[in-house]
């Protein structure tokens, strides 16, 4: 097994328990420390020490004209900061080579990204490879345990959507090969996070869309697989769930108030810090063939999870048929499992976003080579390893 895909099972999914009725054991950290509310960022000049060089990573430029940019330079104007621009969504390993080689030349001793998830993702590369000089820097994307340190970073989040903020995962596009990757190490937390409301109200419609696909799908790739007897993770992961949809008419408005982008962000970063994670059997095959759409058609994330979860909810009915009927009680209040998914998949529409791969002129060419993609890599995915190169072709063709 090639050592990307076991970094997926030792990160994503929790040690397995055979018989499915107790909670799984499991080890729970989480070092970072959240500030969360309007105003936070003045916060940053008590928060990182005088004596530190920084880089400052952002991403294509919003953050002046959303008025972020500007309250990060004053609370840093006593501190030591070089800035890097450019990081896309879905960040380009050949972008962040830039960052490296930048952070390396300066001697910097921190990172704080300014942006949404990508910008963060981004800058945990950049904070693991600075220090990595035995060999391409790309080989700590295949081989997760090559990355043995890390530069200290924090992050000013400004689009909610990935969890970024706090955990320790990424994931890393390359441009020249068309591949996405995850990348995950222990010393990747970020030290902080600041959180500010207010910053998200310039957003566009789409990439609130997409921020909250992003992060219902996160919470059922963790909720919606296993029976495992873990009572609070579900209620909790049901809360987020029931949240987003309640949320979400407010959030489609023109001005959507300070009370909607607080639940808004704090269900993006809850539904990824590990909270919900705890004891239960994970999936993440939605997310991983969403990665393949993305590093073949460039498609934004949530769009490619609008259409891949329908689908796969209908290909592994069966397989998850126990939780798909608790979902579609307690979040949908209803008792059919089909007409939970297709609640589902019109609550994505309803957002606004496409949930068909036609709908962005995906084809079957494309299906057949993510398929030779999984087969060649021998991945299998899904709580229980059974989505297979021919299951995953199966999902694809449902999602047409």
């Amino acid at each position: 097994m090639s050592s990307f895909v076991e970094s997926i099972i030792i990160n994503f999914i929790f040690v397995r328990n055979n018989n499915f009725e107790a909670m799984n054991n499991f080890e729970f950290v989480n070092p970072t420390k959240l500030i969360f509310g309007k105003g936070t960022i003045a916060h940053l000049g008590k928060l990182i020490p005088i004596d530190k060089k920084i880089m400052i990573t952002f991403g294509g430029g919003s953050v002046k004209t959303n008025g972020v940019y500007n309250q990060v330079i004053e609370a840093l104007k006593n501190h030591n900061f070089i800035e890097f621009w450019g990081i896309e969504p879905n960040p380009k390993y050949e972008t962040l080579l830039k960052a490296i080689h930048l952070g390396r030349e300066e001697k910097i001793d921190m990172l704080l990204a300014v942006g949404g998830g990508s910008v963060v993702d981004g800058t945990k590369f950049i904070a693991a490879a600075i220090p990595y000089t035995q060999g391409e820097e790309w080989e700590l994307i295949l081989d997760n345990s090559l990355a043995k340190s890390t530069i200290p970073l924090a992050d000013v989040i400004t689009l909610p959507a990935t969890g970024s903020e706090m955990n320790n995962g990424a994931v890393i596009s390359r441009e020249e090969t068309k591949e996405k990757y995850p990348f995950f190490t222990d010393t990747n937390f970020p030290i902080f996070s600041i959180l500010d409301p207010e910053v998200t109200y310039s957003l566009p419609k789409f990439q609130i869309a997409c921020g909250v696909v992003d992060t219902y799908v996160h919470v059922v790739e963790q909720y919606l697989t296993i029976p495992v007897g873990t009572k609070l993770m579900d209620r909790w992961a049901e809360g987020i769930l029931q949240t987003l949809i309640e949320i979400a008419p407010d959030l489609r408005k023109e001005k959507p108030n300070y009370d909607t982008m607080c639940e808004y962000m704090l269900s993006a970063t809850m539904g990824l810090n590990g909270f919900i994670a705890m004891g239960v059997e994970q999936d993440w095959a939605t997310h991983m063939i969403g990665h393949e759409l993305t590093a073949l058609h460039g498609l934004t994330h949530g769009v490619t999870l609008a259409i891949v979860y329908p689908a796969l909810l209908r290909i592994m009915k069966e397989q998850k048929k126990i939780k798909l009927l608790q979902y579609a009680k307690r979040v949908w209040n209803v008792e059919d499992v089909d007409i939970a998914i297709e609640k589902t998949e019109n609550f994505f529409r309803e957002m606004g976003l496409p949930t068909r791969l036609s709908e962005v002129k995906v084809g079957d060419d494309t299906i057949e080579e993510i398929v030779r993609r999984f087969a060649e890599r021998k991945i299998v995915l899904g709580e229980r390893h059974n989505i297979t190169p021919d299951v995953v072709k199966q999902i694809l063709q449902n999602a047409k």
